[in-house]
């Protein structure tokens, strides 16, 4: 029986405890590794005193990240997908282990940090595409909505605490005890998905390769619900993701500095976790597609209205032109500017809950794990072009111009995508087709 509560629906923890285990490891692991990311940045800024070096982690790691997140894909479907998540877990494990020893030692370099920050996000993508095919196993169809707001809330309270934390602890105890706790924590991880049983993929086996590549490639053609989603989310974050503006925003808009860009940051996260502690009536709406649709509209209005406020901020409301500093913010429009921010945040998260039900009941459980690899391309590929579209076009003309006319374009990509497509529409997650 369904859920009739406005609040998250907790029954995958409370009546599954293979499910419970995997997603308490997982978060308590989650949280750890965002210590340790925002931990190496400080560090290589520390060694360098350059911003350049600091935004060249994420770069370098890209394209390792991208690879690994189709190959465990293609690793998912083949073989014991419990074995493929804690091969890959272990090797995070053995890489933040090296992390806390060349800390502990004195004996880090910009290269060991490089190095070993990529291998971790390239293992942690494999982790991250198995655990998506295989929690379909662990629960029934129906609760799969509320497993994916769980997961909402797992990613909010990371994105929250983790980089708060690090702080905290980059400053008191220094970087050989942050990477530590990371380790501590990691071992939740392998609790978690040591309990699980063997889950091998169902259906037919393709062994990894270029083969099984072009199968997963070959289903997204078929797949018209799938491939529109993918699409909607590449809008969504190419023109909607206006983290990179925030620093100038702290410092020469609104004012307030980091504290303000630490506040735009965190309100994504905020918006996250309160959309999925009251995601109950989001579990019961069958229709996904106008879910999707519904939410990322959300989005991009959100994201305008976060440029009307900018914009405002430029012609001096609540404070005239050239006043506002670190020390004297506009906590007016900084006020607005994050409520507006929770509420993109809030819906990125149910668009997130709608599409990756979709993804884990329309899509066979023999393609499940390539299939999520293509979406860590779109994932984390789509907030990277998104900077570059925000940083390029606010050096042209004004930090408020590219959410603003980012918003609107949202609004008419998705609106006019979706129209086009009246099996997106009509998807019912009773009768999943992807």
């Amino acid at each position: 029986m369904p859920s009739r509560s406005a609040f998250l629906d907790i029954r995958p923890l409370t009546s599954h405890p293979a499910f419970a285990r995997l997603w308490i490891g997982t978060t308590l692991s989650g949280l750890g590794g965002q210590v340790t990311v925002v931990a190496v940045m400080l560090h290589v800024f520390a060694l360098t005193g350059s911003t350049f070096a600091v935004a060249m982690i994420a770069v370098t790691g890209l394209l390792p990240m991208v690879v690994a997140g189709l190959y465990g894909g293609m690793l998912a479907d083949a073989f014991d997908r419990r074995l493929v998540a804690l091969l890959a877990a272990a090797v995070t494990f053995a890489s933040t282990v090296a992390l806390a020893v060349l800390a502990w030692a004195s004996a880090e370099s910009v290269w060991s940090l490089y190095v070993l920050s990529i291998v971790i996000s390239a293992a942690n993508s494999i982790v991250q595409a198995t655990r998506a095919a295989i929690v379909p196993r662990l629960l029934p169809r129906e609760m799969l909505p509320a497993a994916a707001a769980l997961q909402g809330m797992e990613m909010g309270l990371m994105v929250m605490v983790g980089p708060a934390l690090a702080g905290v602890l980059v400053a008191t105890v220094g970087y050989g005890w942050t990477y530590t706790v990371d380790v501590l924590l990691m071992t939740s991880l392998f609790l978690g998905l040591w309990t699980l049983p063997r889950i091998r993929p169902e259906g037919t086996i393709v062994r990894p390769g270029l083969e099984s590549l072009r199968d997963g490639v070959a289903f997204l053609r078929r797949a018209a619900n799938i491939r529109l989603q993918y699409i909607l989310d590449i809008v969504a974050m190419t023109f909607g993701q206006p983290l990179a503006l925030f620093p100038a925003i702290g410092a020469v808009l609104l004012g307030g500095g980091a504290i303000t860009t630490g506040a735009l940051t965190a309100a994504f996260a905020i918006g996250a976790v309160l959309a999925s502690l009251f995601s109950g009536p989001v579990g019961r709406f069958r229709r996904h597609g106008i879910g999707i649709e519904r939410a990322v509209l959300v989005y991009g209005a959100a994201i305008a209205a976060f440029g009307l406020v900018l914009g405002a901020a430029a012609l001096g409301w609540f404070a005239p032109p050239g006043t506002v500093s670190e020390a004297n913010p506009n906590l007016v429009l900084i006020a607005v500017a994050v409520v507006v921010l929770a509420v993109a945040g809030g819906a990125d998260n149910v668009s997130a809950i709608y599409r990756g039900t979709m993804m884990q009941a329309a899509v066979p459980d023999a393609i499940r794990g390539r299939l999520q690899g293509i979406f860590i391309v779109v994932v984390t590929g789509g907030p990277r072009i998104g900077a570059l579209y925000a940083g390029a076009l606010a050096t042209f003309t004004a930090l408020w111009f590219p959410p603003l006319l980012g918003g609107l374009l949202i609004l008419a990509i998705v609106t006019t995508l979706v129209r086009l497509s009246p099996g997106f529409r009509s998807y019912d997650a009773n009768q999943p087709v992807a």
